[in-house]
């Protein structure tokens, strides 16, 4: 009898296991005939969207491959000496020499408002570079110095855009202003006031970033180049320019032109997937992007390897003043966008598509720092109504879209993390030749960043 019983719980036992088995192998085998398929129309929807109707258009280069760093201003070839000139300059407070007052004398630079942990943008709303004191945590906390009225610090009407990715951008500036190249062939009568500098011929990287420097109050001296030894570095990057105009704003401009356009979020999920890892996605991101080039209609705009494009839109986003932005207001015509280069009434209100890599470090969104999240840009674009004064809804460029639950959980998914390369601090230097800190060096800075 007992024996009997064995016998029965062994067939019972071996019944599961095999019941068991066949459960394991039909949804191993259902997993297969989902992600492959995924993976297959991911693809071809990649490609649909390419202009070279490959999946590699979408494929960043390495930022040490120059020759593959798209839309090179033919007037700067990169090399390496140049590269390490311009990281130092980006960042270096030493050349805040032109500051309105002496309290923030070195005490600012260009990375002050391009923070590489916060997406190379300012960690708040709006950045403040002369005039601004502290740091907070990845520059989180940044606010006027008591010394200075808010018409006097160096804040800009709009949100910064970020610099990485910079390489896919021919004209600079939610309103494209600057550059002879391109979008501005052209428009030569708009030419004047702080554009006046694409006479130069430069592209639109190199033109801002010489109109930069006094912009934003710095300068190229002997103290910068003899006591903190940049002359060196200027001397191994332009040994072919003459002496008397080889350390300049613009030898400087050049040097961190070719900088910035190595600054790529090239170790990205997607960027990995792209190149035939099909395991850097999860298959809610395959599927976030698939909604992305397909049903949520994102790849119309933002058609780039950075998702980002030279072309200018009304959205209908509040402004940087209606949301207490520093040294702005209705009547600052930053806010008019494109319309502020050109004069033109159809350019009125509309900003530059942006790209799209590292939002998940961003603090805020669109030109005037109006949403404070992924989901909050996501749900304003399916909307598709304008919140701004300045433009109607028959002005708007987006369309209302509808997307279920999953789909707007996959989406954002996909924007948030398979777009994120997380080691963006590989692109600063570990000191500057001023041996001052940076990207701020006021006293409170230095105590927030615990820098001696």
């Amino acid at each position: 009898m007992c024996k009997l019983l064995n016998y029965n719980i062994y067939l019972m036992n071996k019944e599961l296991l095999l019941t068991l088995s066949v459960i394991v192998l039909f949804i191993f085998s259902c997993s297969k005939d989902i992600i492959v398929p995924l993976d297959g129309a991911l693809v071809e929807s990649i490609k649909n969207w390419s202009k070279s109707g490959s999946i590699d258009y979408f494929i960043m280069p390495s930022s040490h491959d120059f020759e593959s760093l798209p839309n090179q201003d033919p007037h700067n070839k990169i090399t390496i000496e140049k590269i390490k000139l311009g990281q130092m300059l980006f960042f270096e407070t030493g050349l805040a020499q032109s500051s309105q007052k002496v309290e923030s004398y070195e005490t600012y630079s260009c990375s002050s408002c391009h923070v590489p942990s916060k997406g190379f943008l300012p960690g708040r709303m709006q950045g403040i570079a002369d005039g601004g004191i502290g740091f907070g945590e990845n520059g989180s906390y940044r606010t006027i110095s008591p010394s200075y009225l808010e018409s006097e610090i160096d804040a800009q009407g709009n949100r910064p855009m970020t610099v990485m990715n910079v390489t896919y951008t021919t004209n600079t500036l939610w309103s494209g202003t600057f550059g002879a190249n391109d979008k501005n062939v052209g428009t030569e009568e708009s030419w004047t006031g702080f554009a006046e500098v694409n006479h130069t011929g430069f592209a639109g990287l190199e033109a801002q970033n010489i109109e930069g420097f006094d912009l934003h109050r710095l300068a190229i001296n002997d103290k910068v180049l003899y006591e903190f030894g940049y002359a060196e570095l200027f001397d191994r990057a332009f040994p072919d320019i003459p002496i008397s105009e080889r350390y300049s704003p613009k030898t400087a401009s050049f040097a961190m032109g070719a900088y910035l356009r190595t600054i790529l979020t090239n170790e990205a999920p997607f960027q990995n997937y792209l190149k035939g890892d099909k395991k850097a996605l999860t298959a809610s991101q395959k599927n976030g992007a698939l909604i992305f080039f397909g049903k949520a209609g994102c790849i119309t705009c933002h058609n780039s390897p950075s998702f980002s494009a030279m072309n200018f839109f009304a959205l209908g986003t509040q402004d940087m003043y209606e949301i207490g932005g520093l040294n702005t207001s209705a009547e600052d015509a930053r806010i008019q966008g494109r319309g502020m280069f050109t004069g033109k009434e159809e350019d009125m209100f509309k900003f530059k598509v942006p790209q799209l890599y590292n939002l998940k470090d961003y603090v805020t969104f669109f030109h005037g720092s109006s949403k404070n999240s992924i989901e909050e840009v996501v749900d304003f674009k399916l909307k598709a109504k304008s919140e701004n004064p300045n433009v109607t809804d028959l002005m708007v460029a987006l369309s209302p879209r509808e997307l279920n639950d999953i789909e707007r959980k996959d989406l954002i998914d996909f924007l948030t993390n398979a777009l994120h390369d997380n080691s963006m601090e590989r692109y600063a230097p570990e000191s500057i030749l001023s041996g001052y800190c940076f990207p701020n060096n006021d006293e409170i800075s230095k105590r927030d960043m615990q820098c001696d």
